[in-house]
């Protein structure tokens, strides 16, 4: 029994391969998942599977069935296909036609693993999606070193998106388009937000990036991750608008008294761990009347990395750290400046941290 894909035979470097469309309802009857575990990295063709990835692809392909999208799966046959090309007028005589593939003569995978099980999982639950198509690019299998090579050529010059850049083309994430919007309504954030890079580099004019305020805001909306966005951005533009007002370094930047990079260089006030912890500050702090005079405070708090009270709160070694840790002692350090109290494990947090240093 066969399986009709329609298909593009073309010619990259000195092998013909095949461009198709492939029904994704046969991808679990074609393709290999082989299990790589018990092989050493040298018998391997290609990654282990992490199982880890799976549940996640499933749930963003079941969840935007009508929107996702997947780039080419490539894949390497044993058997070759029988292709029947259609003839044509334009000079492209074979070039376009019919793959015929037997059903189980298994095709090797060598890139897009995680997208066929998370396919295949998606099926189970909703067996429809199996009259959508997917691009397979095929190519001839010829042995053990060849799959190796393609694995490492398909992946050696793959770069991750940087998380700023992924925030700010995400449509489906509330966080994030409340975040965005808060931002172009915060004078000292539209104009100081790199929208691209996750770090700054040593000579940014910008003070934060994208992805440092939008975990922030992930702190300071829990509990609201799924709530009207309209909503999240009035509550995100009140307190961050507040909290700018006692941010004095901020505002040195803004009107130009101060280059960016200077603060950066001299200061913690714009780091990613203050504003994670400002963050999970403002998300308790809210739930009170009369919070906004509470921040007044924040003006009393020296942000410089040669202040010793930051040692071993989130500076260590002269370095400014970001893990869980820092970050409960930095919401910590701040609410006690703030005259909040402390819960028992924001007190241990900074006895951690160091003796208490007197106001």
């Amino acid at each position: 029994m066969f399986v009709h894909v329609p298909a593009m035979r073309g010619t990259i470097g000195s092998r013909i391969y095949y461009a198709c469309l492939m029904p994704m309802s046969a991808l679990p009857s074609l393709f290999k998942f082989t299990d790589w575990a018990g092989f050493t990295p040298e018998d391997r063709e290609q990654r282990i599977l992490n199982e880890k990835r799976v549940p996640e692809l499933k749930d963003y392909i079941l969840e935007n069935d009508q929107d996702f999208i997947f780039s080419s799966i490539t894949a390497s046959y044993k058997s070759t296909p029988i292709y029947e090309p259609v003839p044509n007028g334009n000079g492209l005589e074979g070039t376009i036609g019919t793959l015929k593939l037997k059903l189980g003569d298994e095709l090797i995978i060598n890139d897009g693993q995680h997208r066929c099980a998370g396919i295949a999982a998606a099926l189970k639950e909703n067996p429809a999606l199996g009259e959508q198509t997917i691009s397979v690019l095929l190519f001839p299998y010829e042995n053990k070193d060849r799959v190796q090579q393609m694995f490492s050529d398909l992946n050696r010059f793959v770069q991750k998106t940087s998380k700023s850049l992924d925030i700010l083309y995400d449509k489906r994430d509330k966080i994030s388009a409340a975040t965005l919007t808060a931002i172009e309504q915060i004078p000292v954030f539209e104009a100081l937000t790199d929208k691209d890079s996750v770090s700054l580099k040593t000579k940014s004019p910008k003070l934060f990036t994208l992805a440092a305020l939008y975990d922030a805001n992930r702190a300071l909306l829990k509990g609201r991750e799924e709530a009207d966005i309209l909503g999240n951005v009035a509550l995100l533009t009140t307190f961050w608008k507040v909290v700018a007002t006692h941010m004095p370094d901020w505002h040195t930047v803004f009107t130009h008294h101060k280059e960016a990079s200077e603060l950066r260089a001299e200061k913690i006030v714009s780091h990613s761990t203050v504003l994670r912890a400002l963050g999970e500050l403002g998300q308790e702090l809210m739930k009170a009347d009369g919070w906004q005079a509470r921040l007044a405070d924040l003006e009393t708090i020296d942000w410089s990395k040669k202040n010793p009270e930051w040692e071993n709160v989130c500076i260590v070694a002269n370095s400014v750290v970001s893990n869980r840790q820092a970050r409960a002692a930095t919401k910590a350090f701040i609410k006690r400046k703030l005259k909040m109290d402390l819960t028992d494990s924001e007190t241990r947090s900074l006895e951690v941290a160091g003796p208490y240093i007197p106001e």
